[in-house]
């Protein structure tokens, strides 16, 4: 497999089945090489502003609908409904991917999304907060960019392969991370700030104006990114029958899959967790932000450690660690206490979804990449509305701090589970009655 290397804007990627008269490959380019490229950089500014856009949406509308519902189980119908459609819908956007254009794909999620934020402003805008109906149109609003997700997730994650060469994935996977690490770290601080002295209204129209910015930045690019193996099954289905080959993808997206519980008290929880310290809306975006300060401090250290214990090994020590901090926030005696605990559970969450997103790109051939990383949408996103609403209703039902542990409990396991003697026993199988090869 071999692709050209993206070196302007204009540039095309193509796949082509491998060769052994293939010359040898360039050497890879590091991390600032890539983001002076001109296909790449463009796609990673617009995808951390976008993604710092979501992140203020999705901490601005907790807050609101814990204020007009004084419910944590509100709060977690609002993930519900923005993660929600990856569980029906990511399979169909993953085959569409896999079929088509993957950038306008993108482009066409990014613009939906905006919508549902900006429709969300233009409300509170012409009504006020006092004058909304209810907690239910925040949670339309998270409804319609839920769609925005399922629409481009696939399609964004089967991209970044043709960004790069094929050498340079690592290193292109741990900076796609970057993005949602660090609009994790300063998009709640940001919705909160905003919400507090502009209002909300405004708040949600910035993050309406992030996604359209990346739409805008992705229209000028031209990059190839149909598979071409001639006769592959492009079915849904082929995706499932791809799994059963490599049983090791189960592994993976369990542990994907637990990053995705586990990330999401962050937002459903820490609310009601500042309520019981008697704070407001600053204390819940600097809960939120500490969780992705953390995540960005670890990537500091990610690659030594990826080159010192391996991929599988740092899968495991990540999701350690995400366990280890849900479990340090719900013994918290302090808020000081709880933002360090989530720092550290945020710093697994980057070492664990990197790697294994890396491990999961690697062995997956072109034709399927869409559909098996829409799978990947499945596990990491649609395991919130299932984690947000069992997280709210025990919330509300017991504490804030029974539920972090409880979700502690369950990143501990998937850590088992996802163990580096059980990814390696899984060679990668051959595909030729899926891929057509």
């Amino acid at each position: 497999m071999t692709r050209n290397t993206p070196s302007t804007p204009s540039t095309t990627t193509t796949i082509a089945p491998s060769s052994s008269d293939d010359a040898e490959p360039p050497h890879p380019r590091g991390s600032f090489r890539l983001l002076a490229d001109p296909t790449f950089g463009p796609f990673f500014a617009g995808k951390l502003l976008s993604t710092a856009g979501i992140w203020v949406h999705n901490i601005v509308a907790a807050i609101l609908a814990y204020e007009l519902s004084g419910s944590a189980f509100v709060v977690g119908m609002v993930s519900v409904a923005q993660f929600g459609p990856q569980l029906l819908f990511a399979p169909l956007s993953g085959a569409l991917a896999d079929r088509g254009d993957r950038r306008r794909q993108v482009i066409l999620g990014r613009l939906i999304a905006a919508a549902g934020s900006g429709s969300l402003a233009i409300a509170i805008w012409v009504a006020g907060v006092d004058g909304l109906p209810g907690a239910w149109v925040v949670v339309l609003a998270a409804l319609i960019v839920g769609i925005g997700f399922v629409v481009g997730g696939p399609a964004m994650n089967a991209l970044i392969p043709a960004l790069v060469r094929p050498n340079e994935l690592a290193s292109a996977v741990a900076l796609n991370s970057i993005p949602f690490t660090v609009a994790r770290a300063g998009g709640p601080a940001i919705g909160a700030l905003i919400a507090a002295t502009a209002g909300p209204a405004s708040a949600f129209a910035l993050a309406a104006a992030t996604n359209v910015v990346f739409a805008l930045l992705l229209l000028p690019l031209h990059i190839e990114t149909r598979a071409r193996a001639n006769g592959a099954d492009r079915r849904v289905r082929a995706g499932i029958a791809y799994l059963r080959e490599d049983r090791a993808i189960w592994l993976l997206l369990v542990g994907v899959a637990a990053i995705g519980v586990g990330a999401d008290p962050v937002i459903t929880l820490t609310p009601s967790l500042s309520a019981g310290f008697g704070a407001g809306s600053t204390l819940v975006g600097l809960f939120a932000s500490s969780f992705g300060v953390g995540a960005g401090l670890a990537f500091t250290v990610l690659g030594p450690l990826r080159r010192r214990l391996g991929l599988s090994r740092l899968a495991t020590l990540g999701l350690g660690l995400l366990a280890t901090g849900l479990l340090a926030t719900a013994l918290s005696p302090t808020p000081a206490f709880a933002v360090v605990a989530l720092g550290v559970g945020g710093s697994g969450m980057t070492m664990s979804l990197t790697s294994l997103s890396t491990q999961l790109q690697q062995r997956l051939p072109d034709e399927l990449r869409g559909r098996v990383m829409a799978l990947w949408s499945v596990a990491f996103l649609g395991s919130r509305p299932i984690a947000a609403g069992l997280n709210g209703g025990l919330a509300d039902v017991t504490s804030p701090a029974l539920a972090f542990g409880v979700v502690a409990v369950i990143v501990a396991i998937a850590a088992w589970f996802c163990r580096p003697s059980a990814v390696a026993s899984r060679p990668v199988p051959t595909f030729s009655h899926v891929t057509g090869r």
